[in-house]
Formats: structure tokens, sequence, C-alpha cells
């Protein structure tokens, strides 16, 4: 009975999510209007809540290596907030070249903030 149980939960156990493609960020944000009711549209809370996560995950690698005692990949300000507009956020993507837009959108993110804050 408990093998059964066991095996019945890795098949309903959910997968773990993929990073999301930048070039995949792109095409879907392509479709989503630019004016402010685009923020009820579940596509676009989709895609807020992926740049979130990879800005998330950026600054939680950097606390984590200061923390460790290890050089952080990047150096902002001392406290300073980072205030990134959409507009921004989308032309560093499609700043990226094409052959390399299969990265993610996190180590897009990763790579953005390491060349805009040096250490």
């Amino acid at each position: 009975m408990k093998r059964t149980l066991f095996c019945l939960a890795l098949i309903l156990a959910p997968v773990a999510a993929q990073a999301m493609p930048v070039s995949e960020f792109l095409a879907e944000s392509e479709d989503i209007p630019h004016n402010p009711s685009a923020l009820l549209r579940p596509d676009a809370r989709r895609l807020m809540g992926e740049a979130q996560a990879a800005f998330t995950t950026v600054r939680d690698e950097r606390r984590a290596a200061v923390a460790a005692g290890r050089p952080p990949a990047f150096c902002p300000p001392e406290g300073a907030r980072m205030r990134i507009s959409a507009e921004d956020f989308l032309a560093r993507l499609n700043s990226i070249p094409p052959s390399r837009r299969h990265i993610s959108v996190t180590q897009a993110v990763r790579e953005w903030m390491t060349e805009r804050y040096p250490c």
C-alpha cells in the first residue's frame, strides 16, 4: 500500500518548471498591448511574474555569495533601489542577439546586472 501511494505521488508530483527562454518571452510580449489594461491579462501577469522571479533569483544569488564570503557577480550602489521600466527590460532583452536568445530570462538578467553594476 505504501509503495502504491509513493508511486502515485511520483506520478502526480508537479514537474519542475523550466526557465523561460528569452526568445519565448519576447514572442509572448509582442502580443500584449502597451496600455494599462494589459495588466489585467493573464499572459501579461505571467510575463511579469517571470521577470520578477528572475530579478529575485539574481538578487538572492548575490546575497548568498556575500553571506558565504564569495565575491558577488555584481555590486549595485548601497541602499539603491533598482527601478527598471518594462520598456527598458524589453529593450535589453531585444538587444540580445538572436543566436543567444535561447538563454533563460534569469541568465539574461544576471548578465545585465553584471554589466550594469560591475564590482
